[in-house]
């Protein structure tokens, strides 16, 4: 009799898996399998109640039938706050909540505890081998481990998906900017740009008007990623859309600072520098939206620093103390930067800064801009030491005229700053 009654448990125990697994294959849901789960364990009339929890952010209860208590209602945390000692124990009558247990079950994968799982005997069991606990066990590794690998193939594919959009991301990006940039006797552009990540909130323009008016720009998105690379493209389009239908620089910055309010709710805000150089006139227009100040190099060695303008773009629905600066001006060097070279750190925490940014470019002016932008790039990388990069790096550089002939026989401790 006792090997009958082993026989039509073994066989039932084997159609039980038969059947879980096929649901698996089938790749049902997880409320599927937990429903398969729930019904199985049910069909055992050795269990009397059972209650399956599984560790998530909020430990629930996944699966119940038979309980007095309200187990899916409960959050484990705020019972058993050390839920790995919980499921060593083996006597569960001094426990406050599950003392109407006979047994918890740790599940575990590679020693990682993933569920709990908590059984009671039914009061007619009279025959003990009825009461496979092996079995038990099992089947809940077997549903556990395959919701675990459901939750792993999901979070591979959000990865995926989030790696091609930063693919994409960086294309577009990668299209903001100018692919050549003039460098001539007349007017020399050179720009170098290192992202933080894959994709960076920084930006650079040259834009050519007429033959002898032409802008260039730097800017700086809060924020990183797809997002900043969105609302960076947005700022491109509007910048060349007013540009090219010749827009005054004022009202260009307004038009910029609706487009990213628009854009981005007020949650994200550009830094930018935008100037314009008519070489028929020999004047310099600029206006100044919160960025870092461009160092404008004179001939004669007086270093200019360009605030004028306004604050941050996207911040505000109207523009505070919007203005525009000319400066009449034949030859000039004028170089840009964004904040995360001047705010990169050594391993003493010293800050590199405008102030040696400064002096390095003055005592190396007369350098190409190629060569130029290179030794900072070298010196900053020297100065930070093994301290990582904290923020997306662009320089941009714009020579007019025969400023690099010109002999300068200031040094950089004497030259004057004009504020």
């Amino acid at each position: 009799m006792e090997v009958r009654i082993q026989l039509q448990l073994k066989e039932l125990e084997l159609s039980s898996l038969s059947e879980t697994i096929k649901a698996i294959n089938s790749n049902a849901s997880e409320n599927h399998l937990y429903r398969i789960y729930r019904f199985t364990m049910h069909s055992y009339q050795s269990l009397s109640k059972m209650a399956l929890f599984v560790l998530n952010e909020t430990t629930e209860c996944k699966a119940v039938f038979g309980t007095k208590n309200q187990y899916e209602k409960l959050k484990m945390a705020d019972y058993f706050p050390h839920l790995e000692e919980l499921s060593k124990r083996t006597d569960l009558t001094q426990t406050t909540y599950f003392n109407e247990f006979d047994f918890i079950l740790p599940i575990r994968h590679k020693n990682q505890l993933l569920a709990v799982v908590f059984l009671g005997k039914s009061p007619s069991l009279t025959d003990e081998i009825l009461f496979d606990i092996d079995f038990f066990e099992t089947l809940t590794n077997i549903i556990i481990v395959a919701i675990e690998n459901k939750k792993f193939a999901r979070k591979a594919q959000k990865q995926e998906d989030l790696r091609k959009q930063l693919e994409i991301a960086k294309q577009v990006q990668t299209l903001l900017f100018p692919k050549q940039l003039p460098y001539n006797e007349r007017l020399k552009v050179n720009a170098s740009y290192q992202p933080h990540h894959s994709v960076g909130g920084d930006y650079y323009d040259y834009i050519p008007i007429t033959d002898d008016r032409f802008m260039i720009c730097i800017a700086d998105v809060s924020g990183k990623g797809v997002p900043a690379a969105i609302l960076m493209s947005n700022f491109q389009a509007g910048l060349r859309v007013s540009v090219r239908h010749g827009t005054p620089l004022k009202k260009i910055i307004q038009n910029l600072n609706q487009l990213i309010l628009e854009n981005s709710g007020g949650a994200n805000f550009i830094t930018a520098f935008l100037a314009e150089y008519d070489f028929s006139t020999q004047k310099l227009t600029y206006v100044n939206a919160g960025h870092n100040p461009p160092f404008l190099y004179h001939p004669d060695g007086k270093i200019e620093e360009l605030n004028d303008g306004t604050v941050m773009l996207g911040a505000f629905p109207k523009l505070p103390f919007l203005d525009s600066k000319t400066i009449e001006i034949q030859d000039f060097f004028l170089f840009c930067f964004t904040d995360g070279f001047i705010e990169t750190y050594d391993e003493t925490g010293e800050e590199f800064g405008e102030e040696q940014l400064r002096s390095f470019v003055q005592v190396n002016i007369r350098e190409d801009q190629e060569t130029l932008h290179q030794k900072l790039i070298e010196t900053l990388h020297h100065f930070k030491g093994k301290n990582a990069y904290i923020d997306d790096i662009t320089l941009l550089s714009c020579q007019v005229g025969d400023f690099g002939k010109v002999t300068n026989t200031k040094s950089p401790t004497e030259v004057e700053l004009l504020s």
